[in-house]
């Protein structure tokens, strides 16, 4: 199936093209639907020529190390686009893509679309801000990995997705429409299971976490400072939290 010409103007790097260029290229794409927990593709294999978006649902995008552990590198949503080798590599996938739900992937095949780059040079330079903006989430990634505290990764990890994704206000609360279960955190932070459960103890005062990856932020502004790395000290976190489970008992 190809995609609509209304699909593929809501794409973000199709934002500069007129309905005529859009009609032409919409010759050369094609859509295909995965179910939620199948595969998209495999870290190391062999891709077609193409340009992969997400056009519904979310993916997760996954490396396994030698020794086998699997880290989560992001998770991709609608207007999304992956697989950077396929269009401009050596065609060798980076890393597992599996749906997270029922998805519908669009793919654009490279040589028409790189004809469509040479009339309208603007798609390259949306492309390439895309490609930056990964660039610069894997730096500030690998910094934090390497000298923030757990506790800092995760209030960022909830605030990067309060912000970027779908949220709701409930009694003055943030909820994230996303479930995100401690494993899936954990995995992209870069800490264990267990660390995972006993920071969200100590953010108690702040985030709620509720059975299934339900998490509502209580105190939007103790995030921002735990996730911007201000003074928030241990010995603070957790005196709020005692504080709290104290009232709980009482």
């Amino acid at each position: 199936m190809k995609a609509t010409v209304e699909q593929l103007a809501e794409i973000g790097i199709f934002a500069s093209l007129n309905r005529t260029d859009l009609e032409q290229l919409q010759e050369h794409t094609a859509i295909r639907t995965y179910q939620q927990g199948e595969v998209v593709m495999y870290e190391g294999d062999r891709i077609p020529e193409k340009l992969y978006t997400l056009l519904s649902g979310s993916l997760r995008v996954t490396k396994t190390a030698v020794a086998g552990k699997e880290t989560i590198l992001r998770t991709l949503f609608q207007g999304d686009i992956f697989a950077a080798p396929a269009l401009l590599g050596n065609g060798i996938a980076p890393a597992t893509v599996t749906a997270e739900t029922d998805v519908q992937v669009l793919t654009t095949e490279r040589e028409f679309l790189l004809a469509a780059i040479r009339q309208n040079p603007e798609i390259a330079l949306r492309i390439l801000a895309v490609f930056n903006q990964r660039l610069q989430q894997l730096h500030e990634t690998v910094h934090g990995l390497v000298s923030e505290r757990a506790i800092v990764r995760l209030a960022r990890f909830i605030h990067y997705f309060s912000v970027e994704q779908n949220t709701k206000i409930v009694d003055n609360s943030v909820c994230l429409k996303k479930r995100l279960p401690y494993y899936q955190i954990a995995r992209s932070i870069g800490i264990t299971y267990e660390e995972c459960v006993r920071l969200f103890k100590k953010l108690k005062p702040f985030v709620s976490y509720s059975r299934g990856g339900k998490i509502t932020v209580l105190d939007w502004q103790k995030l921002e400072d735990i996730a911007s790395g201000d003074e928030i000290d241990n010995t603070a976190v957790e005196t709020a939290s005692t504080q709290t489970m104290s009232a709980s008992a009482d």
